[in-house]
């Protein structure tokens, strides 16, 4: 029995010879691999620079699969013919049968050559929002992260509201990124802007409540606005946009119940609910030594409707406050 010239039953001189070629081949392409894996590990020292230690691992096996389909077809193919006719079959059954693996690794290329992102970036795609821990041909493998209430909607997702560890981790198919947004924390501009709302009443002062908030964030995120003001630079040059004042700020807002001070401030991506934490511990403590109370929602009643009841239920109602009026004579 042949296929395209090749005997599929029985062993000849050819078959045998290409088999042994086949085999030491891909062995010899496997060894090299792990040859330039090893290499890299020993020349970033005892602690191994992981990240570039992926990236090999990435160039490599990308260059290991070109390389042994190569092989295989100068190996097995000689006659162009032969070989235009069994890539077309391929190529037809492969478009059909796994549309969706051809479309993850175009994916997976458009990820590298885009740049959209990398291991350790903090990313939300298809969805899952949190920290990239592996990213293969098809599939990438994210560590994923709760959100705020607000965030999440009606139906909750996760348990954890807020931007830390779930302990899940959720794999996603690189086609996710044709059909949604990725969104990147950490890829050219390392930090964030993020916001505490502090209701206060109109009677408290104000101007102190604000200044509290300023001073509260600017122990906090000194550092940070000095770190970042050259990333914001180096942004700014580069896209042609105005990222805005780094230092904290706060914004009012007018209800009907109390006025919203809203405290806008820069972190980074991780450790934000850390901050957060210490930020309001230090606002509750100041708020409270300068006798400023956070306002909350008051509902004054005043009056109710006439209530008439009718019925037997009313009869005895009312033979009751009769009988207990009659007993106080």
């Amino acid at each position: 029995m042949r296929l395209f010239d090749v005997r599929l039953l029985g062993v000849n001189s050819d078959t045998a010879h290409k088999l042994i070629a086949t085999l030491a081949f891909g062995a010899a392409i496997i060894l090299i691999r792990y040859a330039i894996v090893w290499a890299v590990r020993l020349t970033t020292g005892r602690e191994a620079n992981e990240r570039v230690v992926f990236w090999t691992r990435q160039a490599t096996s990308l260059i290991t699969a070109v390389l042994a389909l190569l092989a295989l077809v100068s190996i097995w193919f000689e006659d162009s013919a032969r070989l235009a006719t069994f890539a077309g079959l391929i190529g037809a059954g492969l478009a059909f049968a796994l549309q969706k693996a051809v479309t993850a690794f175009a994916g997976y290329l458009v990820i590298l050559r885009g740049q959209t992102f990398t291991v350790g970036d903090r990313i939300t795609m298809g969805g899952v929002r949190g920290d990239v821990i592996s990213l293969g041909f098809l599939q990438t493998r994210i560590m994923e992260m709760g959100e705020p209430p607000e965030t999440q909607g009606d139906a909750a997702q996760s348990w954890v509201f807020a931007r830390q560890f779930t302990g899940r981790i959720v794999t996603v198919t690189n086609d996710k990124v044709f059909d949604t947004p990725v969104y990147n924390y950490t890829r050219e501009f390392p930090f964030i802007w993020d916001e505490i709302r502090l209701p206060v009443s109109y009677q408290a002062d104000r101007r102190r409540a604000e200044q509290i908030l300023l001073d509260c964030a600017s122990k906090l995120t000194d550092r940070i606005e000095d770190v970042s003001r050259e990333v914001r630079d180096q942004v700014e040059k580069k896209y042609f946009i105005d990222l805005d004042t780094l230092k904290p700020q706060v914004f009012y807002r007018l209800t009907d119940n109390w006025l919203e001070l809203t405290l806008r401030f820069v972190s980074r991506p991780h450790g934000v609910r850390n901050i957060k934490d210490q930020m309001s511990r230090m606002i509750l403590d100041q708020l409270e030594a300068a006798g400023i109370g956070i306002a909350s929602a008051t509902y004054d009643v005043v009056g109710f409707p006439p209530i008439r009841l009718e019925g037997p239920v009313a009869e005895r109602i009312a033979d009751a406050i009769d009988d207990r009026a009659a007993a106080r004579r």
